[in-house]
């Protein structure tokens, strides 16, 4: 079944099954590795994405469930490390193993584009993804100055 989509700006039309999980069209029929595996039930949040601006993981989103809509990968977020979010990143040091990076920037990023001044308790209800190296004080230092706060 074809279907299509836009991925980082680009319409691509893809023949795969409906049930594939978005994260392997991804990886697979894409290339894009960007997006990581962590769980895949949802829980971690290694592979978030955008879907049509709000952070989804795309290892419980079915591909079929998707046509006509407009992702953005870590990939896509900017092409040189320009987003506030990945500026921050860098400046705070913030990777340790850098596994669930990826993710986590992408889930920030969502955030900020529709709270640009989070609080401490927006952050904690909001970003659930898990960081196995706990570079959880870095992860809000960096949000904190990605918002200018």
């Amino acid at each position: 079944m074809a279907i299509t989509l836009k991925v980082n700006g680009e319409t691509k039309k893809l023949d795969v099954d409906p049930e594939t999980p978005l994260l392997w069209v991804l990886r697979d029929t894409l290339g894009m590795t960007g997006t990581k595996f962590g769980c895949g039930i949802g829980a971690c949040g290694a592979c978030t994405v955008h879907v049509d601006g709000v952070a989804e993981q795309a290892c419980s989103i079915p591909i079929g469930a998707l046509a006509g809509k407009r992702i953005v990968t870590i990939e896509g977020l900017s092409k040189n490390r320009s987003h506030p979010v990945q500026r921050a990143w860098i400046a705070e040091d913030v990777p340790q193993c850098g596994y669930c990076q990826p993710g986590m920037i992408m889930a920030i990023a969502a955030l900020l584009k529709t709270n640009p001044k989070p609080t401490d308790e927006d952050i904690n209800t909001n970003i659930t993804n898990i960081c196995r190296c706990g570079t959880y004080s870095r992860i809000r230092k960096a949000i904190k100055r990605a918002a200018g706060t």
